[in-house]
């Protein structure tokens, strides 16, 4: 996964998902790369920010930026976080790596009063044609890698999120649907065509009746 883009500048579906975060807040950044969400959110929305990152490469790299980040497995080490601990955990492009995407799920909404979590919509029209024309695992720029090279193991649809969230009681506070860019759609997140025509998708979540 590229973090940024050609021009140096933070991915748009990263800046998206700084956008839902509140001024100020306490934010956990599960899967947090080199840290430039954690970066972005700290200059343009002064956030006490704190990352967990299983390569050890990308928990050097976001140091060297000034930020608090530590070497840390999304599978394994989010039961060490005490309850409510932040405002916002952030789960972007990494849910469908997790071994137990449920148990995931419950322990972002136990250490933080929001989660925002963003994936790659395998029922993207792409990957469905793909497998029709060519009756093989799709391969583009948002799921650039092979089947068996790939760290996705829960591929799920837009659909699938959202009765897992309903399932579990989770509020979807707000939706969005992307295109294989990172930009939104036209049409809404629980539409009839976003799980067909949306790439990726990012929601905003809570606890709570789910929308």
């Amino acid at each position: 996964m590229t973090p940024t883009n050609s021009t140096g500048a933070i991915r748009y579906d990263l800046k998206l998902i700084a956008d839902m975060v509140d001024r100020g807040s306490r934010v956990l950044d599960v899967g947090c790369g080199e840290g430039e969400l954690l970066a972005h959110l700290r200059d343009t929305r002064d956030v006490d920010g704190r990352g967990i990152e299983l390569s050890m490469a990308g928990v050097r790299a976001a140091v060297t930026r000034g930020l608090s980040v530590i070497q840390g497995d999304a599978n394994t080490d989010l039961s060490d976080f005490p309850d409510h601990a932040f405002d916002y955990a952030i789960l972007s492009q990494t849910l469908q790596a997790t071994e137990r995407p449920r148990a995931v799920l419950e322990h972002l909404l136990r250490v933080a009063d929001r989660a925002i979590v963003s994936f790659p919509n395998f029922a993207h029209w792409r990957g469905r044609w793909h497998l029709i024309a060519r009756g093989r695992m799709p391969v583009s720029d948002y799921l650039p890698l092979q089947w068996w090279d790939t760290p996705n193991i829960h591929f799920c649809t837009l659909l699938d999120f959202r009765q897992l969230c309903q399932d579990m009681d989770i509020r979807v506070e707000k939706g969005l649907a992307l295109n294989e860019q990172g930009h939104p759609q036209w049409f809404a997140a629980d539409g009839p065509l976003a799980n067909i025509l949306a790439a990726q998708g990012v929601f905003l979540l809570s606890k709570g009746t789910s929308s």
